[in-house]
């Protein structure tokens, strides 16, 4: 029999009983994708309640596994009726659906805790469908580079691109693709739109790609030929790629989220563009695309090995331009290990 994640989160809560109805965290216990469902975990192993839509995917996605799998029928306070005490995701469960549980008699104690630990902590297959992803990742971003035209559209750019990440394998998007021509990639998270490219624009991309249920998360910028009005992006480019590159030097198993922003934010400052530098370094990936550790100024995450997360300084000059380098990156044996590689010298088209 296959053990799955549902177990682990069983045995690390220590209640009598957990129930888990979030998708992502569903996802993360059954390794089935759904939009609706519950798991419940007791001493007597896990069930994995859903309704005629997924019955026979979900059967036969965990079959040999210590899931079984049944339609979900009446309500959740029949389901929890055996049960004195039971254990759900508090900060994510609505108040109306605690007090129903509540109003019950249960005792409700928090599973989040566990969920934050055990998902920080790769799993060697959860590693290898990270691993595939960061891998079409890179495949999709180097095919990319031939079809960009001048007169394209952010929209047209992010669609090709998500369309080479899917021909490649990937079941989906990590996120909503973020392209942004020019002066648009000043801002960290601008919405992808209807400005055409143009010869000189810079071009930032944000993007990933999910395989097995599991994210990949990388950032380029790059220019679409130089008309040789670039001096100032070329100078900041080469610092913010130093910054990326000095945290996959020195960071190490046992660092804080706070000191390893540190790396990269402190050289920034000594070359006077940390004021440049708007967001945190980093943040873990995984199921969900921002997930533990955090790495940013105030993170007293501790890092470990087999955590996955991304490395992405960047600096942002409102109405001009911004540069976003990233990686996603896991630990292994202590130091850190890029699992997107694709080119990050500085690319003029």
């Amino acid at each position: 029999m296959a053990y799955t994640n549902a177990k682990t989160i069983y045995d690390k809560v220590g209640a009598e009983a957990v129930l888990t109805e979030q998708p992502d965290l569903r996802q993360y216990l059954t390794g089935f994708g759904s939009t609706f469902g519950y798991v419940l975990s007791d001493k007597n192993g896990s069930v994995f309640y859903t309704d005629r839509r997924y019955i026979e995917g979900a059967t036969a996605a965990l079959e040999g596994s210590d899931i079984a799998v049944k339609i979900f029928e009446g309500t959740i306070e029949k389901l929890l009726k055996p049960y004195k005490q039971v254990a759900v995701p508090l900060s994510r469960t609505f108040y109306n659906d605690w007090k129903r549980l509540a109003d019950t008699g249960i005792q409700i104690c928090d599973s989040e805790p566990a969920f934050i630990e055990a998902m920080s902590i790769k799993q060697p297959y959860e590693l290898s469908s990270i691993k595939k992803a960061c891998e079409i990742t890179d495949k999709a971003f180097e095919c990319l580079l031939s079809k960009i035209k001048e007169g394209m559209t952010e929209n047209e750019l992010a669609a090709e691109l998500e369309y080479l990440m899917r021909s490649f394998g990937a079941s989906g998007t990590s996120f909503p693709t973020i392209v942004g021509f020019g002066e648009n990639s000043s801002v960290p998270h601008h919405e992808t739109g209807l400005r055409k490219l143009k010869f000189g624009d810079i071009i930032l991309i944000d993007y990933g790609c999910k395989v097995g249920g599991y994210c990949s998360d990388c950032t380029r910028t790059f220019l679409f030929g130089d008309d040789k009005k670039h001096q100032r992006f070329k100078t900041a480019y080469a610092h913010v790629l130093k910054a990326h590159m000095l945290v996959k030097e020195r960071i190490t198993d046992g660092m804080t989220g706070r000191e390893a922003d540190a790396i990269a934010r402190d050289y920034l400052k000594a070359n006077e563009l940390d004021k440049f530098f708007s967001h945190s370094l980093g943040h873990g990936i995984g199921v969900n695309i921002h997930e533990f550790p955090r790495l940013s100024t105030k993170s007293e995450d501790v890092l470990r090995n087999n955590m996955v997360f991304s490395d992405e300084p960047g600096v942002y000059f409102e109405g001009d331009f911004g540069i976003r380098i990233e990686d996603t990156v896991t630990l292994i044996d202590g130091k850190a290990v890029s699992l997107t590689n694709s080119d990050k010298n500085l690319i003029i088209l």
